[in-house]
């Protein structure tokens, strides 16, 4: 395939080129890309903002990691910030630093994904920047989102006694992370194999690795992740929880305290804990957890149950609700009570099947580790 070289187009010229034909759909946008600066316009509601920064290296992987899915997860994982805080998000402004080795093609992919997510979850892409980079792909997202002042739900509301609960399942982005690093490590070693070489070829962009002529025919990667289908998706593909949102306020529950589940179960309980001034106690028997992440866990030798506590990229919503909704959380689909708040003084605590404590520790996803 052809790869046109982005310094043909040039900076605005590539900024022209991904964005030409997006057009706002939402009704609180009221100008977005083409000027100095997008125009909104909320009406009375509260505006709320959120940004994450991923860096390639540190936070994906372009040997696995498609662009497409790279794109639609960096514009997801801030669509669930916004849920997150009980609101809805309108808004995406992306700037990205882009090195040498990515043509207007790649982009294109990122591109690509970034606008299925908006088209998907309702969000109008009004601006962002581009530059260039010595370190490879930096994406930088912005997300503007809108809820009713007495909506919002921070993390610092919960209460003794309030029921703790969690949407989906957890820990299986993390194993199909741990899956796509093992047949990384596997492809390697078999193709240095294959050549009688030490060194590996350098990685193409876009989950295609470069220097065909040395890889070894005999490895098969489908074969490693077939029937895993479920746990790669969810770490190249995440989904916020936007449909929780519309049934938490269609049951009539607002919660007392909310996160997502970005960092780990356990770094997330310690923030709301911390903020609300709580302890909590969650049952390691009530942790949702999917069938092909256990298996995967048993493959590797590892524990489930701190997979699920501290694996990160879940994306899914861990929130507090008083005991008397209780009734009306029941029949909320996808919504999990795994535990409750208690007093400060109990500590934040895991409650292991035979019944002992264990004391929560932060151990999710650090990136200054």
């Amino acid at each position: 395939m052809a790869r046109t070289d982005i310094s043909t187009l040039g900076e605005f010229g590539l900024i022209r080129h991904l964005t030409q034909d997006i057009r706002p759909k939402d009704n609180t946008t009221k100008y977005g890309i083409g000027d100095d600066a997008a125009v909104l316009d909320f009406k009375g509601y509260q505006t709320l903002v959120t940004s994450d920064i991923l860096l390639e290296g540190i936070h994906f992987n372009l040997e696995y990691v498609p662009l497409k899915h790279l794109g639609y997860k960096a514009a997801v994982v801030n669509f669930s910030d916004i849920y997150a805080m009980n609101g809805r998000p309108t808004q995406l402004i992306v700037s990205l630093g882009v090195s040498k080795r990515f043509c207007v093609e790649d982009l294109e992919e990122l591109y690509a994904g970034i606008r299925l997510a908006c088209e998907l979850y309702g969000v109008d892409i009004v601006g962002g920047d581009t530059t260039s980079s010595m370190t490879g792909l930096t994406i930088a997202v912005t997300c503007i989102g809108e809820a009713k002042k007495e909506d919002i739900v921070y993390r610092n509301g919960a209460k003794v006694n309030d029921l703790i609960c969690c949407t989906g399942n957890l820990g299986a982005a993390y194993m199909g992370l741990q899956l796509l690093e093992r047949e990384r490590a596997v492809f390697h070693s078999s193709n240095a194999a294959s050549t009688g070489s030490n060194h590996n070829s350098p990685p193409n962009v876009g989950g295609v690795p470069a220097g065909g002529g040395g890889i070894n025919p005999s490895y098969d990667p489908q074969r490693a992740f077939e029937g895993r289908e479920y746990i790669l998706e969810r770490q190249l593909k995440p989904e916020a929880r936007k449909d929780v949102i519309a049934a938490l306020k269609k049951a009539g529950i607002r919660p007392t305290s909310m996160m997502d589940i970005s960092d780990g179960l356990s770094s997330e309980l310690l923030h709301i804990c911390t903020q609300s001034g709580v302890g909590c106690a969650v049952y390691a028997d009530k942790l949702p957890i999917d069938y092909q992440s256990a298996a995967m866990a048993e493959e590797l030798n590892m524990d489930i149950v701190t997979c699920a506590l501290n694996g990160g990229e879940d994306y899914e919503l861990l929130f507090t609700i008083d005991q008397k909704d209780y009734e009306r959380i029941i029949p909320v689909e996808d919504v999990n009570i795994i535990g409750y708040i208690q007093k400060p003084e109990f500590g934040c605590n895991l409650i292991g099947r035979n019944g002992e404590e264990i004391a929560l520790k932060a151990q999710g996803f650090n990136a200054f580790e």
